[in-house]
Parts: C-alpha cells; sequence; structure tokens
C-alpha cells in the first residue's frame, strides 16, 4: 500500500500535516488558515473530500486555527482528548466553534482504527491544556509525530522508538535564544520542561537513542527567531556522524518549512 506525507507547514504561525493513501487522508493538527489548506491541496492534486478526521496534538492557535471550518463547512470529524477539545472550544482564535456532532474524543494510551489508520494518541511534556503526540501506523509502516515537547519522557521515547518515520520537534538553537530579543520569561518557558525543545537536546537523543527502523526524520516547529534549517540540519547531522550514522544514507533527516509545504513523500 502507498503511504503519503506531506507537511503545509511547521512552526510557531502555523502546523498542519497530511497523511494519506490513495483512498483516504487525516491531518495532524490544523493550525493554518483553510485558505492555505485548498490552496495547497489544490496545487498538489489533493482531494479535501478524501479528509476522513484531524487529530489535534493541543490547543495552542498554532495548531487548531482551521478546525472550525473544517468541521462546519466540510464536515470532517476533529478528534483529540477531552481536555484538548475544552481547551479549544475556550481558545480565542476560534472564530467558528466546534458543534458536538463533530467532536469525538481520543484518550492517551488508546488505539484506534480508522479506515487504514491505526492511530495511538500519547502524553507528551508541553504547556497547553492538554498535550499528545501520535503514533500512526499504515500497512506495516509507522509514524509517529512529537511537534511541540519539552523533553523526552519515558513514553514519548517509547513511541519515537516504535517509529520508521518521525516528526520531531527541533525548535531552537540554544546560543540563538540565549542571545536574542525575547524576555527573560519567554527564554526561561521555551527552554524549559514543559516548554520546547531544542536542537541539539533532540540531536543528541536521536543520536543515542536511533530506533533500528528509523527511515526518515523531519526536523518540525523551527523558531523563526531562534533557529535556521540548516543550523538545525548541520547539528543533527553532527551528532549523528559522531555516532556513525550518516545523514542521507543512513537516516534522512529533512528539516520542515515553516510556512510553505514540504515535497509530498510516498512511500510503498
Amino acid at each position: 500500500m502507498k503511504v503519503k506525507f506531506m507537511s503545509l507547514a511547521s512552526g510557531s504561525s502555523g502546523n498542519c500535516y497530511y497523511l494519506a493513501t490513495d483512498t483516504d487522508a487525516i491531518l495532524i493538527d490544523a493550525g493554518i488558515g483553510i485558505r492555505t489548506i485548498k490552496k495547497v491541496f489544490k496545487e498538489r492534486g489533493l482531494d479535501m473530500g478524501l479528509i476522513r478526521a484531524v487529530f489535534i496534538t493541543h490547543d495552542h492557535a498554532d495548531h487548531i486555527k482551521a478546525v472550525g471550518h473544517l468541521a462546519g463547512k466540510h464536515n470532517i470529524p476533529i478528534y483529540s482528548t477531552p481536555e484538548v477539545h475544552q481547551g479549544i472550544n475556550r481558545s480565542y482564535c476560534m472564530t467558528e466553534k466546534l458543534d458536538e456532532a463533530h467532536t469525538h474524543f481520543i484518550r492517551k494510551g488508546e488505539t484506534m482504527q480508522l479506515k487504514d489508520f491505526q492511530i495511538t494518541c500519547f502524553e507528551v511534556p508541553h504547556d497547553g491544556t492538554d498535550n499528545v503526540g501520535y503514533c500512526i501506523s499504515i500497512d506495516g509502516k509507522t509514524f509517529a509525530f512529537l511537534t511541540d515537547i519539552g523533553h523526552i519522557t519515558e513514553t514519548a521515547a517509547h513511541y519515537i522508538g516504535m517509529a520508521n518515520y518521525l516528526v520531531l520537534e527541533a525548535n531552537y538553537d540554544e546560543t540563538m535564544l540565549r542571545m536574542g530579543p525575547y524576555p527573560a520569561h519567554l527564554k526561561e518557558r521555551i527552554a524549559g520542561p514543559n516548554g520546547h525543545m531544542s536542537n541539539r537536546e533532540m540531536a543528541d537523543y536521536i543520536a543515542n537513542h536511533k530506533p533500528e527502523g528509523l527511515r526518515y526524520l523531519w526536523l518540525c516547529h523551527l523558531s523563526k527567531d531562534n533557529n535556521h534549517p540548516e543550523l538545525a540540519y548541520k547539528t543533527v547531522e553532527m551528532a549523528l556522524k559522531e555516532r556513525g550514522i550518516l545523514t542521507g544514507q543512513d537516516l534522512q533527516v529533512i528539516p520542515l518549512k515553516r510556512t510553505s509545504p514540504s515535497e509530498l513523500y510516498c512511500f510503498e
């Protein structure tokens, strides 16, 4: 079975990821404008009618902006934990509120089947109302999404270890954050255990705990002010090289763009 993956956007301005087979698709987060989603789908020849559900990681605005429109205008179910749904309903960015008919719950540690997608929701440390990652298996191929995470917990490590295809946060470069213009309280929040993960933290973890079956690593949620794609890539490349792992050969490493779509990856 062919499986397709694309990032529509990945950063503090908005996050949205597309995962599909030939007959069905899901989105992980919908934190960009609906017009942008429709534009990308049209340009890439993708069918909005194949989207069976949207799975939300947490209730921050850059992950939920379009969920009201997708539910109300396209009749697409929105899945997340009960706590995340409460946060979504309270959010200032939700000009189109979710109704009960489109509100669906998935609980941490539970696995559900939706068409060809086997989806497990798991806890990650971040400072939203509630925060989850997703482990999604399709025809023996396992994707893990950890978009906003302050540090790698035992639970997160378990699901990272299962991944063939991994979307993992590399939010900031430590020196850029320390020397940058952000106020002290924001720097502390970003670098804290429930904030975001730095290039170095992520790189060191993968270099020391690379899953045996991991083929692709996408670096996600890069900061506009405290990171660069080339810097994130080089940090990972050097950490892997120290462990004898060659990027481009042993593991494909790709920084995702903040405000524009990635290529459409197809895996047999």
